[in-house]
């Protein structure tokens, strides 16, 4: 079933990881054998195995944090790093874009019309790429929002890890700040769509508040299910499921199972069911499929040791919807989990 994904970080992996993304994922794994850092030799994510799973769109990122007072993962010195950083993580996407390997997407007929031609010809059409910013330290100052957005740029988070200049993000506590408010009014005014996830509690509440603008979720579970502050609420998920927003499932074990502790904890009790369990709970709460979709980060910087135990590659993605099936969701539910619900946000926000 076409699907589309979204959250990949997939020029991250290319410059920081050194991947070429156009080898199988078994010739990158034989590449970096014997090396030891976490995820090497054990990747899921590669374009044949995209083609494979039938990921028709991604939502691909650029990503660069800064240090900040009370980093909990290492960044880059300055804004100014960060910037050139991300430019080469785009020019990376733009060099594929020329080779016909990817194609980038910024607009409602553009994503139309590529969705029409994978259908048609799924074997020869491009992958399709809609560029989105992981933890906005990239953007510089909030008048350079313009710049990116003429760049292709249409969804940015304002945090990863951690806090940045614009708001407090995953194991950090607190809200907005001003260059916060000042970015979010400049990214309402010219159509830039909010990703609340990694967001603290407080910058959640008063990010949504403030941002009067298209919101998503590109990879966010379910608190309820397992608790922490990386995962939505119950109280978040409805504000969200109210102003009509997408939530992507993640697929990092440490999201899915509860007490997981990094580096130890091997997957055997987490599945793609485990996974479905998130997307059935924002199901059963919104009370229709509208809402619930996929955003695997399954490159975000770990491998099959913190993925399902029966995912071997993103490729196996296409055993969702016969786990659905059983749970007894309809065909058009299936269809709008796997990528009519991304497909039809984008409709909705570009003016389709």
């Amino acid at each position: 079933m076409l699907t589309i994904d979204g959250h990949l970080d997939l020029a991250m992996n290319a410059l920081l990881w050194n991947r070429d993304l156009k080898q199988t994922v078994a010739e990158t794994r034989a590449f970096e054998a014997g090396m030891t850092q976490k995820g090497r030799a054990a990747g899921t994510v590669a374009f044949p195995e995209m083609r494979a799973g039938k990921i028709a769109v991604t939502l691909c990122t650029v990503i660069a944090r800064v240090d900040q007072p009370g980093s909990v993962r290492s960044g880059y010195r300055t804004h100014e790093i960060a910037y050139g950083q991300a430019q080469g993580q785009l020019a990376y996407y733009l060099e594929l874009q020329r080779q016909g390997v990817i194609r980038m997407i910024d607009n409602w007929p553009a994503l139309d019309a590529h969705l029409t031609e994978w259908q048609d010809n799924a074997e020869t059409t491009p992958l399709g790429m809609i560029l989105t910013m992981e933890g906005a330290d990239p953007i510089v100052e909030p008048s350079q929002v313009g710049a990116w957005w003429e760049q292709g740029l249409r969804v940015v988070s304002l945090a990863h890890y951690g806090p940045s200049a614009y708001a407090k993000g995953t194991q950090s506590v607190g809200g907005l700040t001003q260059m916060g408010r000042d970015l979010l009014r400049e990214m309402d005014a010219i159509g830039m769509i909010l990703d609340v996830t990694h967001l603290s509690d407080d910058s959640f509440w008063e990010a949504v508040e403030a941002f009067k603008g298209p919101v998503i979720a590109t990879h966010s579970n379910c608190r309820e299910l397992v608790p922490g502050d990386r995962q939505l609420t119950d109280d978040m998920l409805r504000h969200l499921i109210e102003r009509d927003v997408v939530i992507g499932a993640v697929m990092d074990a440490w999201m899915l199972e509860p007490d997981w502790v990094r580096g130890t904890t091997t997957p055997e009790r987490v599945s793609l069911e485990t996974v479905v369990d998130h997307i059935d709970y924002i199901c059963q709460m919104a009370g229709n499929a509208n809402h619930a979709a996929i955003g695997t980060d399954l490159d975000g910087g770990y491998g099959t040791e913190q993925c399902p135990n029966d995912l071997d590659t993103i490729a196996d993605l296409q055993k969702i919807p016969d786990i659905l099936r059983r749970r007894g969701y309809s065909e058009p539910d299936i269809e709008l989990i796997m990528h009519g619900n991304w497909r039809n946000h984008f409709q909705r926000v570009w003016g389709g």
